[in-house]
Order: structure tokens, then sequence, then C-alpha cells
């Protein structure tokens, strides 16, 4: 049987400590036609010279340089220079379970194109891992199961960036890596959303993703929460509202605000409302706060909640329950 070509696209800056763990993990996969394409991200440490000496022994490494600076640039270099009728990311601090590839090589055979292989994770680290990534990997992991990832995607990045796998044809129809828009991974999932790709159930942890204190996710602007409310904001927009639509933002705290002064400067009128009476009636952007409440003669409403406390959010979902509104449809969880 014909095994199609997997191209694993790595882009690595001074991960020496944890990389050979990553390029043994691949080189130990039960599949084998699979080609790895890792690019050299300016880095001053011994990475360069690991990845190296997998290439010397094996023809399946292939190892570049970024022309210029940062993980975009990077991940478009290892793309144009790989062949894989597959296409999958990983990252090079973390290890993946030797049957990863297979697992999702033959979903996307079975299934056909149109269709993204994803897979579960498991957060590790040598401090432990922190209550935040410990939901994070249960919340993605019960969507991964059933595969209704996107139906939370404004919630978070329902796609493990580093745990993904589709055809080459289909990647391309979203985009590839051409977009210069931070965080990538998530911007990378709204793209897959967008062309209506069908997320692949999986019951199986297939890669181990590390957590350290030097992470990129954890060190870089690019990955701080204003740009995570740009995203969703921009593709909120794009995909989901109409001009015909009542936009209502609920909650006042810190993201409503945030997310309420975005649409005062993009000039699009909206409706705010929260339960707190001591914000109800003030003046703030020149938008005036109102009891949610009022949404009841609302027509036409579509909704992003940014409350975060999950018995409110609970209470928000029976509020919409009464009004015959749905989730994903109507209104729009954005923490």
């Amino acid at each position: 049987m014909h095994e199609p070509l997997v191209s694993i696209l790595i882009p690595f800056k001074n991960v020496a400590e944890y990389f050979e763990e990553c390029l043994e993990s691949i080189q130990k996969q039960t599949y084998t036609n699979w080609e790895v394409v890792a690019v050299n991200d300016n880095s001053n440490d011994l990475s360069v010279t690991i990845a190296k000496s997998f290439a010397a022994k094996d023809a399946r490494f292939k190892i570049l340089d970024n022309d210029e600076a940062g993980i975009i640039t990077a991940l478009r270099k290892a793309y144009l220079h790989s062949k894989g009728d597959y296409i999958s990311r990983m990252d090079a601090d973390d290890y993946m379970d030797k049957d990863r590839i297979k697992i999702m090589a033959e979903s996307l055979a079975t299934h056909g194109k149109e269709t993204l292989a994803i897979g579960k994770v498991k957060y590790f680290s040598k401090k432990g891992v922190n209550n935040g990534y410990d939901r994070y990997e249960k919340w993605l992991n019960k969507l991964t199961a059933t595969g209704d990832n996107f139906k939370e995607i404004y919630k978070e990045c329902v796609i493990p960036s580093p745990c993904w796998m589709l055809h080459r044809s289909d990647f391309d129809a979203c985009g590839a890596f051409k977009p210069n828009r931070y965080p990538e991974d998530y911007d990378l999932a709204f793209r897959f959303y967008e062309k209506g790709l069908k997320c692949l159930p999986c019951t199986t942890t297939l890669h181990y993703w590390r957590d350290y204190d030097i992470r990129t996710s954890r060190t870089s602007e690019h990955y701080a929460q204003n740009y995570f409310l740009d995203i969703k904001l921009h593709y909120f927009l794009k995909l989901e509202f109409k001009a015909n639509d009542n936009l209502v933002v609920w909650g006042a705290g810190k993201k409503g605000k945030t997310i309420a002064n975005l649409l005062v400067k993009k000039n699009i009128p909206f409706h705010w409302v929260c339960d707190n009476e001591k914000k109800i009636g003030k003046d703030i952007y020149g938008v005036r706060l109102v009891h949610f409440s009022a949404l009841r003669k609302l027509s036409h409403s579509k909704t992003i909640i940014t409350v975060a406390n999950e018995e409110d959010q609970l209470n928000i979902t029976s509020f919409y329950n009464e009004l015959n509104k749905k989730t994903a449809v109507d209104y729009f969880f954005f923490c």
C-alpha cells in the first residue's frame, strides 16, 4: 500500500536542551515515509549542530536557515522546501508519540480532502503544569475527542499548534503561512475554520507539549492577550457578523472594555450589556451600559460574551436558551 509522504515542518531557535528528544521521537515513528524540514531561526546555541547530526545520518532530515527572522518566516521557508502530500507541524522543544504520524496520515487517507487530522495533547514540565495549562489541555482534548473543536473557536485556539495534519491542497487553499498575523497558530486555526475543514475526532494522546519559563508562547509579545482579542474580533466581524445584525458586547471587565474600544475605533455601533449594578447606566467610550434583560427586546442580535467566570457563563447560556438562541450562531464566548 502506498504511504503518502508527510512533511513535518519545524522552526527552531535555541532549543539545544530539548531538540534531540524531539528529533528522536520523529525518527522512531512507526510511519516511515516522512521528511523533516527544519528551519534555524537565528539560533546561537548548539541547536544547529544537533539538527545537522541527524541530517548527516538520515536523509529524511533537511536543515535550512531562515533568511529573515521570526517563526512565520521560518515556517514559510520550511513549507516552500517541503514535498509532502500531507503537511504537519512540530515544535522543536516537544516530542511526539511513536504512532502520531501513522494515526494522522491514516485518518486523512480514510476521510479524504477537506479534513483536518488532530490529536490529543499532554502538557509536561519539570516544575509541574500550572492550572491554566491544565484547564486548557482538558478543554482542548474534550473537543478533540469528538471533533467539535470549531464550535468554541472564539474562546481559545482550538487546534493544537504542533499537532495537526492535512492535505497539501487544503493547506494551500487556507493560505498556508502567507499572512503575517500573530499568534500565527490561532490565525491558522481560524483559516481552517473559514474554509470549512472538518476536524477528525481523535481519542489518543499524540503530542507531548513541554512547558518552561522561556518558551516562546510565554515570552513573545506576539502571544499577549491583546493579540488574541484582535484576532478573535477580526474573524468574528469577517465570518459571523452581518450588516443587519444588532451587535452586542456582554461584559464590562478588562476584555469587554478592550473589545468595546476596538469597535469604537472601527466605527462599528453596538449595544453594551452587563449585570453589574455599579456599571449599568454609565457611559464608557461613548456607549451606555444597560442591563442584559434589554436583549429580550432586541432582534437579529449577535453577541460577543467577554465574561470568563464559568458559573456566569452557564447562567448566560440558560438566558439565551430561554430566548431560543444558539451558541456559536447567535452568541459567542470570547473567553
